[in-house]
Order: structure tokens, then C-alpha cells, then sequence
């Protein structure tokens, strides 16, 4: 508990995450690149980003892109903050809330890429509702997605993988759809570029293949 403290400080003190609380929490919807990048550059959210490897990652790879990892868990996101400063990392930020709550902090259009990485699979059918590739979460996605632009996930579980193409082909507004159930045997492996989390890396040394899918929301007309 006291590290989790300690955690919760660090924090509260950095500038590169927002939590309620701090200044920028409630003006920051509509102004990311105004007020917290200060650039102009596109910007990709990713959701349920645990200890924000894989944005930390696209970051370092990308630095003509900002990155914007959301979690509720601080001492998880003390991890990618801490790994964002030791990297001097100015492209990438992290936004501690709820990811029900995601259209309080960003405006319809204002994101170019959302990648969803090994989110909990709410396995029990009385959760399915609360999958973060459920219909009412897929409706939020595309109304922050700019149009034409993809929507990622990654994933070692096969049931999460399996509900999501099966609510996907009930869809009307999805296109440019590709999948794989083998990413590292796949041709789809260099979109991910070989980043690693350590759950995936977990799930990977108990002989998990990471399933992986993208696709685009057709703009309505």
C-alpha cells in the first residue's frame, strides 16, 4: 500500500499525466494539441493502456505523432510516466479516467488512431455490456475516430477476439476490416511494430498466440 502511495504522489507531481484535480482535467477536451502538446501533430489514443508500454513505445518510434495513453489504474500509469521521463519523451501523455467516461476529454473527430491493447476480457455473458468491444463502446470509438481512420486491438484472448469479429460483421460501418489469429506469423505483424507489453509478453510464454484486428468506420453520409 505505502509503494502505491508513493506511486499516487509521483504522480499527482508530473506534468505528463492528467487525473482529476489538475488544471488541465477539465479543459483539455477539444485542446490536446493546444494546450498539452502544444503541436499539431495527429494524435492516438490508446485505451486501457495498463503500464503504458505500448504507447511509450509508439512515441519513441514516432515522434511526428502525440500519444495519449488512458487508464484508470495510477500506479499502472506511474510505470509509462516514469518510462516517458527517463526517455524525455514531450509526445506522449497519459489520462487517468474511467473509458466510459472518454468523451469527456476528447471532441468528436479530435483522434486519429485508437489501439486497444489487451483489454480485460469480461468473460462472463452478465458482463458483456462492460467488453470494451461491445456495441455501446464501438459507438463512443467512432465518434472520436477521425474519419477513416483505424481502430486496432490486441489481445491473447480467444473468446474477447471471437465476440468482437462476430459484433463486428453485424455492423454496417465497417470497412477495410483485417484480422489475424497468429500476429507474429502473419503479414499484419509490422503494423504492430514488435512492441510488447509485459502481459503480452506473459501470455506469450504460456504458448497464447496474440490475435490482432483493425479496421476503419465508414464516415457517414
Amino acid at each position: 500500500m505505502k509503494s502505491k502511495l508513493k506511486k499516487f504522489d509521483v504522480i499527482a507531481s508530473r506534468d505528463n499525466v492528467l487525473q482529476r484535480g489538475k488544471e488541465l482535467y477539465t479543459k483539455i477536451r477539444g485542446n490536446w494539441n493546444d494546450l498539452y502538446f502544444k503541436n499539431d501533430q495527429p494524435i492516438t489514443v490508446e485505451l486501457a493502456c495498463g503500464r503504458g508500454e505500448y504507447s511509450v513505445g509508439l512515441a519513441s518510434r514516432f515522434p511526428g505523432k502525440n500519444f495519449i495513453g488512458v487508464d484508470m489504474k495510477g500506479d499502472r500509469l506511474w510505470k509509462g510516466s516514469t518510462l516517458a521521463v527517463e526517455q524525455s519523451l514531450t509526445n506522449v501523455g497519459f489520462l487517468r479516467t474511467q473509458i466510459l467516461d472518454i468523451e469527456a476529454f476528447f471532441t468528436p473527430g479530435e483522434v486519429d488512431e485508437i489501439w486497444l491493447t489487451f483489454p480485460d476480457p469480461r468473460p462472463r455473458h452478465r458482463d458483456a455490456k462492460r467488453r470494451l468491444t461491445s456495441p455501446r463502446f464501438m459507438d463512443i470509438f467512432k465518434k472520436l475516430l477521425k474519419p477513416g481512420q483505424y481502430f486496432r486491438l490486441k489481445t491473447d484472448n480467444t473468446p474477447l477476439f471471437d465476440y468482437t469479429l462476430q459484433e463486428l460483421a453485424l455492423r454496417t460501418d465497417i470497412e477495410d476490416l483485417q484480422h489475424t489469429r497468429d500476429l507474429y506469423n502473419s503479414g499484419l505483424r509490422d503494423e504492430c511494430f514488435d512492441i510488447k507489453t509485459r502481459y503480452e509478453e506473459m501470455f506469450s510464454a504460456k504458448g497464447e498466440k496474440i490475435k490482432y484486428l483493425r479496421f476503419r468506420f465508414r464516415p457517414t453520409t
